[in-house]
């Protein structure tokens, strides 16, 4: 939430904001809990803080970000490792190269707007995109700071789910910035040179806005999530934008939220939310087609695909408790089948607004099939001069 008082209608958009979230990611916006939702299973107790607890079965190529009390981890082979300290941070995601790691990190700051037509001071929280590199070589640097300011008053505007284009010269994220006060919270985009956010002007079902940005491996498009309603239930449609025509349409029906591309671009990881929860699935990228209902347990969420094309990661809760869970995945011909489930982490207590993000480098990628080598003609040779007479037994 971005403040502890809010004027008026500003209060009003936030708290739709913040029950939109939520129900569109459980299913439900009632909030009645349904056998088999996400908080189904006994209680459970989360190590501690500044620990994650590793299956020793996991081999994690690359490494895999996410986010636990504020804080981002990076999980690789058997091992996980603290690269924050804030406690204010989430929402990390990897640029395609693996060299810097884009993240939102949130500020306590003094903020002053009307009240029934009189100034009144509010205590905000206010977000920034930042970035760090990946070895931990400098310290963050802040991209852009959500703060709004007109005359003497301040105020802050939200800063979620950043995506960086896979040439690195863009970032999608959710935004209501420059100026909330003329915005829903929407697709835009930064430019990562200066800094400068553009809205898309895409459609919206207001206040909900969007949210899950997630592009194509080879930029040429950006898929979304408009976000909706059907009575108290959410109705989210995953989108996709194309960035040459600068159009838009619909790709799956209602009930599918947080995309994750394959490599290959032709299908998707992503979220299905119905009546009994949430469950991860795997989609045609073409028509939205459902090929693969990879989990059945409507506790699972915010999938990521494996650059490897391998495996998806994804959240789970159990007994209130969210964990990393990989899942082999498998396609012959037009069939895809999913394999064992492992989880990479045990009683973590990871941060569910926060998506995982995987990077592996080209040297740990499988390499693509051989193909067999082009036959090769056999060189022109000058025509026999033509017999004289045939050989006995032949004709």
């Amino acid at each position: 939430m971005r403040a502890l008082a809010l004027p008026g209608s500003a209060l009003l958009v936030t708290i739709a904001i913040a029950v939109v979230t939520l129900g569109l990611l459980t299913g439900d916006l009632s909030f009645i809990r349904r056998s088999g939702g996400s908080g189904a299973g006994p209680a459970k107790t989360p190590t501690p803080s500044n620990v994650v607890v590793v299956d020793p079965r996991s081999q994690v190529p690359g490494s895999i970000v996410y986010v636990k009390a504020g804080n981002i981890w990076a999980q690789s082979g058997t091992s996980a490792r603290q690269l924050t300290h804030t406690g204010a941070d989430a929402m990390p995601t990897w640029v395609p190269d693996g060299s810097l790691i884009y993240y939102v990190s949130s500020q306590a700051k003094e903020g002053r707007m009307l009240y029934q037509g009189s100034p009144r001071g509010y205590a905000l929280t206010v977000p920034s995109l930042v970035r760090v590199r990946a070895d931990g070589s400098t310290a963050a640097e802040p991209v852009l700071a959500g703060l709004y300011a007109s005359g003497s008053y301040s105020w802050s505007y939200y800063l979620r789910q950043p995506a960086v284009s896979p040439d690195g010269s863009q970032i999608a994220v959710l935004s209501d910035g420059p100026d909330p006060t003329k915005s829903d919270v929407v697709l835009q985009l930064i430019a990562t040179a200066t800094g400068k956010l553009t809205s898309l002007n895409l459609l919206e079902t207001s206040p909900l806005g969007h949210q899950d940005p997630a592009w194509r491996p080879d930029g040429a498009v950006l898929a979304y999530v408009r976000s909706g309603r059907d009575g108290n239930r959410g109705a989210s449609v995953i989108w996709r934008y194309d960035v040459k025509t600068k159009k838009a349409s619909a790709m799956t029906g209602s009930g599918y939220l947080q995309p994750s591309w394959s490599p290959d671009g032709l299908f998707m990881a992503a979220t299905r939310s119905d009546s009994f929860g949430t469950d991860i699935v795997v989609l045609d990228a073409a028509n939205g087609a459902e090929l693969l209902r990879v989990t059945s347990d409507g506790r699972s969420f915010a999938p990521a695909w494996s650059p490897a094309g391998n495996a998806i990661v994804f959240l789970h809760v159990e007994g209130g408790v969210v964990d990393l869970v990989e899942v082999a995945v498998q396609r012959v011909g037009a069939t895809w089948a999913p394999g064992e489930q492992l989880a990479l982490t045990e009683a973590a207590g990871l941060d569910a607004g926060s998506r995982p993000s995987w990077f592996i480098p080209a040297a740990q990628l499988p390499k693509p099939p051989a193909t067999a080598a082009p036959t090769v003609p056999p060189a022109a040779t000058t025509p026999s001069p033509k017999p004289t007479a045939t050989p006995k037994g032949t004709r």
